[in-house]
């Protein structure tokens, strides 16, 4: 049997950031799998670029990527009380491309930032974000990572025992969703 592909989406573009060390935590509290981390470093979205150059060719490649993934998993920043504007317009980008990649598609979200709330209002408000989509979105346990600045040791491991503890139930409880 193959390993199932598993697919991340950091809202975060920054060199070191904490949810894409967060996506690759979870990634390994997987267990085996083909993970590939999706780069949604994409143009502001705008229907008239659309309508006269159609959807960049890196959207159709991210968009593909989940079509083929047997699992997402999202991590989001908490900017402003929101998702980050990189993850939104990826998502505003990405419902622009033919058919429906997410469809179905078992999904685990989850959130780390500075605050000590962890992001808990911008992953709130990106499961609202994927009502349109109709992913099978897991509903816990919940990971918030708060001060995530503070949270990886230098190896990009968690540090936190109950950190890893909901993590690694999140991710069993997405490797049977699929």
């Amino acid at each position: 049997m193959t390993a199932p592909k598993l697919l991340g989406l950091s809202g975060s573009l920054r060199a070191g950031a904490t949810n894409t060390k967060l996506l690759q935590a979870a990634a390994r509290l997987f267990g085996e799998s083909d993970f590939t981390l999706a780069d949604i470093n994409f143009p502001l979205y705008d229907a008239d670029d659309e309508n006269a150059q159609g959807v960049p060719e890196a959207v159709k490649t991210v968009a593909q990527q989940i079509d083929d993934a047997d699992a997402v998993i999202i991590s989001t920043p908490e900017y402003n009380k929101g998702p980050s504007g990189v993850l939104k317009n990826a998502l505003d980008w990405i419902s622009r491309t033919d058919g429906n990649p997410w469809e179905g598609k078992p999904l685990a979200v989850m959130s780390a930032a500075a605050g000590r709330a962890g992001g808990e209002r911008a992953q709130m408000i990106l499961r609202g974000f994927m009502v349109p989509f109709r992913t099978r979105i897991l509903q816990g346990p919940e990971i918030h990572l708060a001060d995530s600045r503070n949270q990886f040791d230098e190896d990009g491991h968690l540090k936190s025992d109950i950190y890893v503890k909901d993590l690694t139930n999140l991710m069993t409880s997405l490797r049977e969703a699929i």
